[in-house]
């Protein structure tokens, strides 16, 4: 069954984003319906899905939950709650006799998933959930990243993508309210910094350099670089404050990102030598490009005070998956 999830995220990542006939989906961003009776609730493998989709996300400095859960029993699961965007539904029978999943898309509404998971019985069920709640949480995050996607689509912000065109032969889709910018020598820095009604701060950084070995990727290598460019780049009210890494935040996945290997970083910023601005989280993704033997960097950081982080963080990141390199342009 693990294989069989496995396969399920390597679907294509990018699907239509046309019309139809349904009526839209309803839910906030990163909310998961999940349709199970009071007995499956109450029991180990209701706990078992509600702490799957309770998991941490990944690379923020508190913590914040995956999803937000909300459910439903069976005799509840009317016509208006059929509309959400992620719906999961459990259902357990002796009939069955083992654990069976299946999944589709846009059965009330659109953009849906609606996975429904069949279990011969409630210990099954919890075993089946404990053994794949990272794969269950990878699978609806990588879909709301298409819905995300599909959005940015719409309404990007065209200036900027000609900018990263003309720096770097590269594109990518930035928001469309985001549109400061500064330039430096194979650095791009673009943010809502010039919103003075806004206490956060939304930010994209986009930089190369030349890629000499496989060590490029190494995790020392990825902070002492991504401390010079920084340093280098962005400073504070003051020219010795400069944004730098919390080293001991810092994860490396490696991925496959449209068949080549990219490594993604995460981890928290701070500003040196001003304690009073602080900080906040990071994602950062580097890959190869192959054509002008470099490395491209495309991170997203967010300032965002006293606030929960989740969603600034996932929107954001967003747009780096819609990264082109000249390759891709050709």
């Amino acid at each position: 069954m693990k294989k069989v999830f496995i396969f399920l995220l390597s679907v294509v990542l990018f699907t239509s984003c046309g019309d139809s006939m349904l009526r839209k989906s309803m839910g906030t961003p990163f909310e998961v319906l999940l349709v199970c009776d009071d007995d499956i609730w109450n029991s180990s493998a209701g706990q078992a899905l509600e702490q799957a989709l309770d998991t941490p996300v990944p690379g923020l400095p508190q913590q914040e939950a995956s999803f937000k859960v909300t459910r439903r029993s069976t005799d509840d699961f009317t016509t208006y709650v059929q509309a959400f965007r992620n719906i999961i539904m459990v259902d357990i029978n002796s009939s069955y006799s083992k654990c069976e999943y299946r999944y589709e898309r846009n059965v009330y509404a659109e953009p849906q998933i609606v996975m429904a998971i069949h279990a011969p019985d409630k210990k099954s069920l919890g075993e089946f959930v404990y053994r794949n709640a990272h794969v269950i949480v990878d699978f609806f995050t990588g879909k709301e990243r298409e819905h995300q996607i599909c959005e940015l689509e719409k309404k990007y912000n065209k200036d900027i993508m000609a900018l990263i065109k003309q720096k770097f032969g590269c594109e990518m889709m930035i928001p469309n309210n985001i549109n400061g910018r500064k330039v430096g020598e194979d650095f791009i820095w673009i943010s809502d910094y010039n919103n003075p009604s806004k206490v956060e701060m939304m930010s994209f950084a986009i930089y190369s350099y030349p890629y000499t070995s496989p060590d490029n990727f190494s995790r020392e290598h990825f902070i002492h670089k991504r401390d010079s460019v920084m340093k280098e780049n962005i400073q504070g009210a003051e020219s010795w404050q400069y944004i730098q890494t919390d080293e001991e935040t810092v994860t490396i996945e490696p991925v496959s990102f449209n068949g080549r290997y990219m490594s993604i970083a995460r981890g928290s910023w701070y500003m040196e030598n001003d304690d009073m601005f602080g900080g906040g989280p990071f994602v950062s993704h580097s890959i190869v490009d192959e054509k002008n033997c470099r490395m491209i960097v495309v991170e997203a950081f967010v300032y965002a005070p006293n606030k929960e982080k989740r969603g600034y963080m996932r929107k954001l990141e967003a747009s780096l998956y819609t990264l082109k390199l000249p390759l891709d342009l050709e």
